[in-house]
Order: structure tokens, then sequence, then C-alpha cells
């Protein structure tokens, strides 16, 4: 490798020593502090700090920082994961737009040397985008002759002129890789949803310099060149973690799902922290994971995630307005959590619990006299057919006005762009009544109100996959946003919309995306105001959730069975009950003779469909089902019978799931 050694400079920063969170200044013979998670890697040459991102910075007290000139040099080798929030300092000594100087990364790849001379601040800045991401890049920061460019692998921006001699901040610490006090994200959506943090650099940086005086072309050239001979940077890629693709068996499983490393560190976090659904028939899943704050996500065997809002409220209109309230805020997982309240070979229900709570850490509609604010309570009853009914229950009286309660919304990971997951055509809408109409992103103006079917009651995401999610509403729902979309910026090749969530840990309720460098999410309609039931002091709703290869009439016979299902007549005694609970997708009874033998008949009909079947029987007792007879057929237990015993305090349920489809009456008998 070609040396990258040039005249002496002030200060220089290997980052060769080992441990002891202490970064050993060679040319000043002085260790600074090392604050925040780190590690280190392979550089340019020999070693190299890897900064998380959140809490890493390089530390020097103001006594002992460099004495600089008129005339310096910063410069640095830098690879990076993603960009910074906003504006970060690779190194600075500055107080404010004061006095000081600064060579800083931007949110869209670019290098940036500030200076302040005659209490005015100049700068020269790259173009956007002049850093890459994954890869080695040489950048510095010239003040020459009163004059300020910065350089990236050799190319040089255009000269800014400095408004007098540099005005030093001596008495500020010297910093590398953080800004001095909290900062707020750029490309906010709101200032009052926006609460400042810290966060560093996301990367690696190595062989970092200080010269008091001007390198020449010639120089910085020589230090471009080392770049082109370093090899591929010690950078895991950064895929969103949905578990093993090949479970191999229909359940929920506790797991601690993994990202990358740096991102892993800042969570205080034992081995069974998220959660997994897999199903034995696909590579389908469901996941429960902190990045997206527990938020459950359908994601295709390629990857594509699919999510949904939580309870959201809002008070965006009020003197000290926090913005909105919502899980997305709750990026440390303070409120929300996830665990398994069922898994047997019939179902799998998942309970989600969460408090709505804005970027300030406040709560929803907190009672003055309880100290108690909103909270929510999300169960997921999941069948092996890849369908949940998710039922969102609260408190009556809680949770009031402003609110929303859906929002579809897909995921890019870190490199994907909007039409690595959906089509231009990119959802379909439908009634049971069997009209449809498709929403589309259009490269013209879309017409503002099209023509609409009424009761829209289904709608399915067109994903670039065999796998297609879906949503099933109660009827008496109202679905809105139904119409064309113009697409933004680059059309389909558009990194997501929004990047404050997932995984952002930023406190933030809306910062639009920059580049392709982290989780997004993107579109959100159709939203969808269900129908809201009321009972024993709860309220709740409920919808029919999957990701399944179901064309749209089979989308549609689907909702007729949630919605209109068939109606079950009991023959002979020792059961009672048979309604269809929507929250369960699943016909309810109770066993009232021991060792009776529930025999029914499911009058199935072309309105009244069934596709699969699922029973809930409660005082079943402790011996599973070992017989099932559909229209005098015997089934024996396996992939189209799968039945579970659920113990709870007042006796044992019987889940029973039956994969049939039928538009015709249906005798059911089960021992």
């Amino acid at each position: 490798m070609t040396s990258i050694a040039t005249a002496a400079p002030v200060s220089w920063w290997g980052f060769e020593q080992e441990g002891d969170k202490i970064a050993y200044d060679q040319a000043a013979n002085l260790n600074d502090t090392i604050e925040g998670n780190f590690k280190q890697c392979v550089g340019v040459k020999g070693k190299a700090l890897k900064l998380d991102g959140y809490t890493t910075c390089i530390v020097r007290d103001a006594a002992k920082a460099p004495t600089l000139k008129d005339n310096f040099t910063v410069d640095a080798w830098l690879a990076f994961g993603a960009y910074p929030w906003n504006w970060c300092p690779v190194v600075t000594q500055a107080d404010g737009q004061k006095a000081g100087y600064s060579l800083s990364a931007g949110p869209r790849g670019q290098i940036r040397l500030q200076v302040v001379a005659n209490g005015k601040t100049s700068e020269a800045v790259s173009d956007d985008w002049a850093i890459g991401l994954f890869e080695w890049v040489h950048v510095a920061g010239v003040c020459e002759n009163g004059k300020l460019r910065v350089i990236v692998n050799g190319r040089s921006s255009k000269p800014v002129n400095l408004d007098g001699k540099p005005q030093w901040a001596g008495k500020m610490p010297l910093r590398i890789g953080m800004n001095y006090e909290e900062t707020k994200p750029s490309n906010i959506h709101r200032e009052h949803g926006t609460v400042p943090t810290y966060f560093s650099l996301d990367g690696i940086i190595d062989e970092v310099r200080i010269f008091d005086r001007a390198l020449s072309d010639a120089e910085l050239s020589k230090s471009a060149e080392t770049v082109s001979k370093a090899g591929k940077p010690d950078l895991q890629k950064r895929v969103l973690p949905a578990g093993p693709k090949k479970i191999g068996r229909f359940g929920a499983f506790y797991t601690q799902l993994k990202y990358y490393d740096e991102w892993d560190d800042l969570w205080p976090v034992g081995p069974d922290t998220d959660i997994v659904v897999g199903f034995d028939n696909s590579e389908v899943r469901v996941v429960f994971w902190r990045g997206s704050r527990y938020s459950p996500a359908w994601v295709t065997p390629e990857g594509q995630w699919m999510a949904d809002q939580s309870v959201e409220a809002w008070d965006h209109d009020k003197t000290g307005a926090q913005g909105c309230y919502e899980h997305m805020q709750d990026r440390l997982c303070r409120y929300s959590h996830v665990r398994i309240i069922e898994s047997t070979p019939a179902r799998v229900v998942v309970h989600w619990r969460y408090a709505p709570v804005s970027a300030h850490n406040h709560l929803w509609q907190v009672n003055p006299k309880t100290g108690r604010g909103c909270w929510v309570d999300e169960y997921y009853t999941i069948y092996p057919d890849q369908t949940g009914v998710r039922k969102v229950m609260w408190k009556t009286g809680t949770l009031g006005y402003p609110r929303q309660f859906q929002e579809s919304l897909p995921f890019t990971g870190p490199g994907q762009m909007i039409g690595d997951i959906v089509h231009e055509q990119f959802a379909t809408v439908g009634n049971l009544a069997g009209e449809t109409k498709e929403m589309s992103y259009t490269k013209g103006t879309p017409v503002k109100n099209p023509p609409t079917p009424s009761d829209l009651i289904f709608q399915q995401y067109n994903f670039k996959s065999s796998y297609k999610p879906f949503i099933v509403h109660e009827q008496g729902n109202k679905m809105r946003g139904v119409r064309d979309f113009k697409m933004r910026g680059a059309g389909m090749n558009t990194p997501g919309y929004c990047n404050h969530w997932p995984v952002g840990q930023a406190r933030c309720d809306g910062r639009t995306v920059q580049a392709a460098d982290r989780p997004t999410h993107f579109l959100g309609f159709p939203i969808t105001t269900p129908k809201i039931h009321q009972a024993n002091g709860r309220s709740w709703w409920n919808g029919l959730y999957g990701m399944a290869k179901l064309t749209i009439p089979e989308l549609q016979e689907l909702a007729k069975s949630y919605n209109n299902a068939p109606v079950m007549t009991i023959e002979g005694d020792g059961m009672t009950g048979g309604s269809f609970d929507l929250g369960e997708r699943a016909y309810v009874l109770t066993r009232t003779n021991k060792n009776a033998p529930l025999n029914c008949q499911l009058a199935a009909s072309a309105d009244s469909p069934i596709r699969n079947i699922a029973l809930v029987i409660k005082n079943w007792g402790d011996q599973n089902a070992t017989s099932l007879t559909v229209n005098g057929q015997k089934w024996n237990p396996g992939k189209t019978f799968r039945s579970g015993l659920v113990h709870r305090l007042d006796g044992t349920e019987l889940t029973v799931w039956i994969k049939l489809h039928s538009t015709k009456p249906v005798d059911l008998e089960i021992r």
C-alpha cells in the first residue's frame, strides 16, 4: 500500500491501540477519551475505529487541542454504513457559530468545512452524494490564504472566501464523530414533534489528521490514491431481521432477532425479547421486533415487509403541542411489549400492549388524578393459513379524539427501493358485491376524486411476490384515500418516504427520506376507520390480516366467510354456544357434558362460504380431540385437521382448525 505519510501533522489518530477506551494521538503523544460504544476493525492502514452511529465520540480537552494557524488542513478516511441524521462532525473545535472550525459529514452524503471569521461562518460544501456507502472515502478540509475548500477522493469543491482570519474556539474541547449537543434530524415534518438527540457518525473512521498548514493538491491526491488500494470496509450488510426462512413448523417462538452489531448493542435485552410466528406450509413469517416497536409485520419469503400503524392520536393545533402520540415514538420500547398467549398446532395468539406516546415521552390523555394515560391491547390470533385477526382494545373513554386506527405501511430495508416491494399498480380494494378498484402510482397528476365502489371492505397490496398482504375489514368500516398517487422523486426508485420509523432512534414524529441508507416506511393508503364495539367498559375493533396466494375473487370470498360466516346449528346435547366471534375468526362453544362430542352443521352458501374453520370449545377437558368427521368422512389429524389444548384457570379449551373450502352446508363431528 502506498504510504499515507506526509509532512508531519500536529495531531494524528491512527486507532492502532486496543482497549481502555483510549484514542492515541501519535503526533501529539496524547491519549484521548473514547465515549460510547465502538469497535476496532481493519482500516486503510492497520486498524480503524468503528463508530455506532448513536453514542461514539472522541473527546480532547480544550487545553490540549492543537493550536492552528491561518492555514490548516483536516483530513480523514471514512466508510459509512449510513449517513448521519443531520450534519455531524468528523473533527471539530467550535463554539456554535461564534468561533472555531468543523469538518462535518451531512445527511445527503456531503462533506463540509466551516470556519468562523469576524463573527461570520463561512463554509465550503461538496456535492450531494460525494460520499458513498460501504466504501472507503478520503475527505479533507483545507483553509489556505483566506479560502476554504473540501476535497473528496482528490476532487475539490469550489473555493469559498473566508471573511477575515479564523477565530479559534480555544476554550472548547475538540471532538471527533459527534456534535457538542443534542441535535434534531434534518428534513423533519414538525418542529414540535421532534426532540433533539445525540447521534454520531455511523461507520468507520481512520487516520484522522490535523495539519497547521494547507496540504497541496499533490499531497491530497497521494492520500486519495491510498483509498483506491484499500480493501472493502468491515461493515455488516444491514438486512431487516425476520428469523429463518424455513422454520418448518407452525407456531410462535421467542427469540432475539439480530440486525447489525452496533444497533443490537444499544439494547439491554435478553435472549427472548422478540417473537416470530412461522408456518409449516410457507416461508411467510409474522415478526414482532423491537425495531418496529413490536408492531407486527408480515414478511414474504423474499424479505418484503408489510406493517401497520398502531392506534395514533395527535395534538398539532394545541398550545404546547407535542405532535403524534403513537407506538412509533416509543423508540426504546419503554411501554411497548409482546408476549405469547397461545401456541398450539391449531392457532397462535400474541398479545401486543403499548401506550401511545409522543417524542417528548408523554403519554396520551393522562388522567391528572391517577397519572394513567391511554393504553392499548392488541391481540393477534393467527392461523395456519397465514391469516390473523387483529383485535385492538382500550378502556372506553381513555382514547378520545383525534385518533386513527389503521394505516397500511410497507417497509423498505437499507438499499431497497419502493419498486423492489410493490408494483406501480400497488393495491386493489373491493367490496362483497364483487366491485373492485385498483390504486396505482402515476407519473402525471392523478384524478382528484375518482369514482369508487361503495362499502369497500378489503384491500390487497400488490407485492412483488407470489404472497400478497391483505386486510379484510368488518362491515360498517369507512375506507378513505382510495385513489392514485403521483410518484415522488425518482419514481419507483425512491427509497421509501419516511425513516423516523422503523428502527430509527431519533426522537421524531416525521422525517423525509434522503437516501436508501436506513429502513423506511411508505404509502399508508388506503386508511380505514373501523367499526367500533363497546361492552363492559372496553372498546375494540376487529380486522382480518394476512399474507397469502389469493386471487382477488378468492379474497372477496374470504371477506364473505369472515363477515357473513355460516350459521352453526348444534345437534344433540352437551354443547352450547356456536356463535362466530369476529375477534378470533372462530366459532365459540362450551362443553356442558363431559365427553360429549360436537355435532353441528354449518349452513355454508355462496354468500356465506367456508374458507377454513376455527373452533374454540371451552370446558373441553384434558383429552385432546382424536377424531374429526366431515360430511360422514373421517379425517385424521394432520395439516388439514389440527387441534390443541389451552389450559386456563377456569378450565381447558380445545382449539381446532380445519382446512376446508365449501359453498354448501357441512356437517361436522369432533370427538
